[in-house]
């Protein structure tokens, strides 16, 4: 078999590639445990001339006329779909995402979103009148955006496009997980007519390029989405300059199956949602909470669908989970299976150990554990992995409990007739709530409740998050 493509990829400031002049970050495929890449590990001193790039382009960025900008956004999306088997390619290498998934949803993603956000500008309240007041929507300078390996382009576009179109510019650090599709997004954008400078991306670690970012002076906001640990770094290193901070963080979603519930729907579309990305998902419903008098019934349903989730080289178009994004991730994940079993759960699917024929990757078995008492260790933190806690619940009012007794409030879903299950949704504390299914919707907003964030992503709410509110008296 021939050798792995390396992608190295550099910075990109002032619309120029900067290659590393000192130490770099291997990318490794984490199914074959192969470097496919290296990206510079960055430093403060690349991070305050990126910010000084984005500084000078800035209020040049902002006087051209939005429907101008909204046609760059535009040309963003357009040039991203163009391009979306090499972006499908890249995120399955980079951090393991099955090559079907990655199609039909690591690159499509970013182009419905900003080709949302070009189509918004037009309608906007841009301004407005109050009284003797006129009330505008400025930008509000220079972002600073941190961007995690999960989703990898999606979660930059979800941050770069709102940006850029409401006249901001970007300094990025994305993932050094998975971060080379950044760089085809720097030349995208470059193709687009976005001028230099108005997006850079220093590449790095988060204690020295994420904390350069929102630790500096020159930045006037920052967008962060990752874990709620990572959250608070940002935030409190923020403070010192009290630049606003938007927050997508970590969740716990609950799925909440009512009696009345179509069961196999609920099983079948629960089992999809809590292990969509191999479980790598800040939304995954992770806690099926069911009734207990039902369990049994439900358990036989959720082991034959668990069944059906191949496990194996994401490259091939069969697997439905492939490795964990890296081999860090595989541990992590590992130890939660091995404390839920030391806990008392009982595993109906899956368990501890290697994925058989799959050794050399990082393959955790994607695993379904029943009777898990609400308060255990597998119920209440973040896994970030295939692994399903079913809780049971004696009476509607207890299953509601259960599902907010958590320091996240991200996501989750409620099946039932359908008048009884909004109700219901509607006394969860999350910020999204599925119902029988609904389907996902890019320009709805997306943000969660308690340790799970402030701000909105996506939609008119994620383009407000990158404005500034001004009042003219006249």
């Amino acid at each position: 078999m021939a050798a792995p493509t390396l992608n190295t990829a550099g910075h990109w400031i002032a619309g120029e590639t900067v290659a590393a002049t000192g130490e770099t970050i291997d990318v490794v495929n984490p199914a074959t445990s192969e470097v496919v890449g290296t990206v510079p590990a960055g430093t403060a001193e690349d991070v305050d001339r990126a910010v000084r790039a984005a500084r000078a382009v800035q209020r040049e960025w902002a006087d051209v006329d939005v429907a101008e900008r909204a046609a760059v956004v535009q040309r963003i999306s357009d040039g991203l779909k163009a391009r979306a088997e090499d972006v499908a390619s890249s995120i399955t290498a980079e951090m393991g995402s099955p090559i079907t998934f990655s199609r039909k949803v690591q690159a499509t993603m970013p182009v419905g979103s900003s080709r949302g956000f070009a189509k918004l500008a037009a309608d906007f309240p841009w301004q407005e009148e109050i009284g003797n007041s006129l009330v505008v929507k400025e930008p509000i300078g220079v972002v600073g955006a941190i961007t995690p390996w999960n989703y990898p382009l999606h979660q930059i576009v979800a941050k770069v496009a709102p940006a850029l179109l409401a006249g901001n510019t970007v300094v990025l650090k994305p993932t050094e997980i998975a971060p080379l599709t950044a760089q085809l997004l720097a030349e995208v954008a470059a193709e687009a007519g976005l001028p230099a400078g108005a997006f850079n991306i220093v590449h790095g670690t988060g204690p020295v390029v994420g904390e350069a970012i929102a630790g500096h002076p020159d930045v006037d906001m920052v967008s962060f989405t990752g874990s709620t640990r990572a959250g608070k770094r940002v935030s409190v290193v923020a403070s010192e300059t009290v630049k606003r901070v938007a927050l997508e963080l970590g969740g716990k979603s609950a799925n909440v199956i009512l009696p009345d519930a179509d069961l196999g729907k609920a099983v079948k579309l629960g089992m999809g949602n809590a292990w969509i990305n191999g479980g790598q998902t800040c939304t995954a419903w992770t806690r099926m909470l069911v009734p207990a008098d039902r369990q049994d019934e439900i358990l036989e349903m959720v082991e034959a669908a668990a069944a059906k989730y191949t496990v194996g080289d994401p490259a091939e178009e069969t697997t439905r989970i492939g490795p964990m994004s890296s081999e860090t991730q595989r541990q992590r994940v590992h130890g939660y299976i091995e404390r839920g079993i030391a806990d008392g759960a009982r595993v109906v699917f899956g368990g501890a150990g290697q994925v058989e024929g799959l050794e050399a990757g990082a393959y955790v078995r994607p695993t379904v554990f029943a009777d898990v008492a609400p308060d255990a260790v597998i119920a209440r933190e973040e896994i970030f992995g295939p692994v399903l806690s079913v809780i049971p619940y004696r009476d509607e009012e207890e299953a509601v409990a259960i599902a907010n007794d958590t320091v996240y409030g991200l996501a989750g879903a409620v099946f039932g007739e359908d008048d009884h299950a909004l109700a219901v949704a509607r006394r969860i504390r999350a910020g999204q709530v599925d119902v029988n299914g609904g389907a996902f919707n890019i320009m709805a907003p997306f943000g969660g409740y308690k340790q799970s964030g402030n701000g909105r992503e996506l939609g008119r709410y994620g383009l407000e998050e990158f404005l500034e509110t001004k009042a003219i008296q006249r």
